[in-house]
């Protein structure tokens, strides 16, 4: 947030927040002091850090497409964090001009700006909710005046869940958004991983962000795939496997290109609700 440290009243400004480092990150002006101290601590510790956050966005703009390609013009991002080039229902309505979409977050800086983002737009929501809350915010009616849940939806939970511990049951939560899809839906998924990572780089990240109000939680590719159960993974790019791949690799029309250290801090995959659509 570059020229003030303004914030709404209740957000405290000198604790760094995920979203907002996800901001510094990607180069954006909405963040705080506090934020920029963490994120450049971070970035001492893992010089790549902004390759990882760029290689997650460009999963999300390329996985995106792909769905509406298929045909889905109904989104709900959830965790959607601050307000940067090409969001969800830019890339969405590309492809589908109907495309309508949901963001969740539970910052009231990130509702705040990117309501001034959407201002005159039908097609698009904020909603400040709790993730963790799956029913509260699918059943939320402001969802519900766009979503209709008779028809495929994709939900997208983009380097978020790697910010609940193991005993908040990420993958429960999960299940649950899951458990409201029809057949035809599709699930789009990343999360933080240590496995390509020495345990000292790891920990260093997990320092700085255990002063966040969410800490992280990185986990294993085994731990990672315990989302996807019961759904039908799309292979990752033309020849592949369909199977669970970094997110520099999604849709990656050159894979070696594709492969760098930023991306492999970050498992992803898109999975389809199985099923016949009505």
């Amino acid at each position: 947030m570059s020229g003030t440290e303004e914030a709404p009243p209740g957000v405290d400004v000198s604790v760094p927040s995920a979203a907002r480092l996800y901001d510094y990150y990607l180069g954006g002006q909405l963040n705080y002091a506090a934020d920029r101290a963490a994120g450049a601590e971070v970035n001492e510790k893992v010089p790549e850090i902004r390759d990882v956050a760029w290689s997650n966005r460009g999963f999300l703009q390329r996985a995106v497409r792909w769905v509406s390609e298929q045909g889905v013009n109904q989104f709900i991002d959830i965790g959607a964090g601050l307000p940067t080039q090409n969001n969800t229902h830019q890339v969405a309505r590309a492809a589908r001009p109907d495309a309508r979409v949901v963001y969740v977050d539970h910052d009231p800086i990130v509702q705040i700006h990117a309501n001034a983002l959407l201002e005159g737009d039908d097609q698009t929501t904020v909603l400040l909710r709790d993730m963790r809350d799956a029913e509260a915010v699918l059943d939320d009616p402001a969802t519900r005046a766009l979503i209709d849940f008779s028809k495929p939806v994709a939900v997208l939970l983009v380097a978020v869940t790697h910010f609940l511990p193991d005993d908040e049951d990420p993958w429960g939560l999960v299940a649950r958004y899951v458990s409201r899809l029809v057949p035809g839906s599709y699930l789009v998924l990343s999360a933080g991983t240590q496995d390509f990572q020495p345990d000292w780089r790891v920990e260093a990240v997990r320092e700085v962000y255990s002063r966040t109000p969410t800490g992280v939680h990185t986990r294993t590719r085994a731990q990672f795939e315990r989302y996807l159960e019961g759904l039908e993974i799309v292979p990752p790019y033309e020849g592949a496997k369909a199977e669970v791949t970094y997110v520099g690799f999604w849709g990656a029309e050159d894979t070696e290109e594709a492969d760098s250290d930023g991306s492999r801090w970050s498992y992803c995959a898109v999975a389809r609700v199985p099923g016949e659509e009505s």
